[in-house]
């Protein structure tokens, strides 16, 4: 069934966009750290999107993507009122949430938005909610205002120093860490580098850590096997038994590995769709 377009926002002008879309069977079951898996056309291929938000009532849900693909790239030729021929979800595991006292959410690129649903969650549930988040320089930093809304402290990093600490997340998170005890669990949503650092820098500190997994998906239900993860020496499929995870038990070399196995064929379709897109 045909998913309308109710909303269109540049975040990040032809790299970041946030799609509102009309899907009320999704809105009204979807949990934070839920995903969708969505196809633009009818040989157009399946990629996962985690639910960046929800408005039940609304009857939309919120996506947020990076143009990496042809994909992707063709989402940003839409706008509101067209159509995404199908979508699928709400998929994967919900994030566990329970009363834990202080929660440190940390976000990097496109992950704020998807933190930013479970940060929201963790609110809801009565948890103090540190939100951390950092980018390369302040105009690329996504979900500000939205975290702000209900965040309980924000801190902010920037590598080159335009905005907050200058530095990495992992700075933050490691003073955070050493001033307060009280950190019941840190949950990390963003580049694979990223969350790798995070679950090393709240390893000594004996913090539970949470990470989202984006590896290679194809159908979602655990059929195909694209998305094989391994946590604590064993085979998972992020799809069916995540896509969240402890940090501290993931094999983030490995799936490092396997996101780039395709590399060099998602930039041959992406060069070609733009040449014929743009001739």
């Amino acid at each position: 069934m045909p998913i309308p377009i109710v909303h269109v926002e540049r975040l990040i002008p032809g790299k970041t966009s946030k799609l509102t879309l009309k899907a009320p069977h999704i809105a009204a079951v979807a949990r934070p750290g839920h995903f969708v898996i969505l196809r633009t056309h009818a040989m157009g291929e399946r990629i996962p999107l985690t639910i960046a938000d929800t408005d039940p009532d609304k009857g939309t849900i919120v996506i947020v993507y990076l143009v990496m693909g042809k994909t992707t790239a063709t989402l940003e030729t839409m706008g509101e009122g067209d159509e995404i021929l199908d979508l699928c979800g709400p998929l994967g595991h919900p994030t566990h949430i329970t009363p834990c006292g202080t929660v440190v959410c940390v976000g990097g690129g496109t992950g704020i938005a998807a933190m930013h649903h479970i940060a929201k969650g963790h609110a809801k549930a009565g948890n103090r909610v540190v939100a951390v988040i950092g980018a390369r320089s302040k105009d690329l930093l996504l979900f500000e205002n939205e975290l702000r809304s209900f965040a309980h402290e924000m801190l902010i990093s920037t590598d080159d120093g335009s905005y907050g600490h200058k530095g990495l997340v992992t700075e933050l998170l490691r003073d955070r860490l050493e001033k307060d005890k009280q950190v019941g669990e840190v949950v990390a949503v963003g580049p694979v580098p990223m969350m790798d650092a995070v679950a090393k820098t709240t390893l000594p500190f004996g913090v539970h850590t949470t990470v989202s997994l984006n590896p290679i998906m194809v159908d979602g239900i655990g059929m195909c096997g694209a998305c094989r993860v391994t946590v604590d020496g064993k085979t998972r499929f992020a799809c069916v038994d995540g896509p969240e995870f402890d940090g501290h038990k993931v094999d983030f070399a490995e799936l490092r590995l396997r996101l780039g196995a395709y590399r060099t064929q998602e930039q041959q379709s992406l060069a070609l769709f733009k040449e014929a897109h743009n001739g």
